[in-house]
């Protein structure tokens, strides 16, 4: 399988406030939902639903399913889906992990990983993580 081409768009402030999460929960991971629409080629995220870690102890995430149906009830209201997750390596590196691929199950799913100041985006496919838009390569937009 070769690796997918496509791409991620952010709008404004969304890689700022996932940073900004990840600081205050740390030592712990922070995570939450991404929506937005993908069309196959562009993963358009568009919102943050920030959701609590149920997950015991550092260096893992569990998003607390209350907290994904009201991201999905709210994403459906605004005709747009959840298309993807992020999450926090506090200490780490912006890279999925063991741990993030045990997690992993649904094929063409975004996964954000923020560590330091890098923001780094994987899509799951197939079994496993593929990169994306990374660093200077972000594309961001207003919309």
């Amino acid at each position: 399988m070769a690796a997918p081409a496509e791409t991620v768009v952010l709008a404004d402030g969304i890689a700022a406030a996932i940073h900004a999460q990840a600081a205050a929960a740390a030592p712990r991971e922070c995570c939450g939902l991404l929506e937005g629409a993908h069309d196959g080629q562009v993963f358009c995220v568009t919102a943050l639903h920030p959701a609590r870690n149920l997950a015991e102890g550092e260096g893992r995430f569990e998003i607390d399913p209350a907290d994904h149906f009201a991201a999905r009830r709210t994403a459906r209201a605004r005709g747009r889906g959840i298309i993807g997750c992020y999450h926090s390596h506090p200490g780490g590196q912006a890279a999925a992990s063991v741990h993030d691929l045990a997690g992993a199950g649904e094929d063409g799913f975004l996964w954000l990983v923020a560590a330091d100041d890098v923001l780094a985006a994987f899509v799951y496919r197939g079994g496993r993580f593929w990169p994306l838009a990374t660093g200077a390569d972000w594309v961001t937009s207003s919309g």
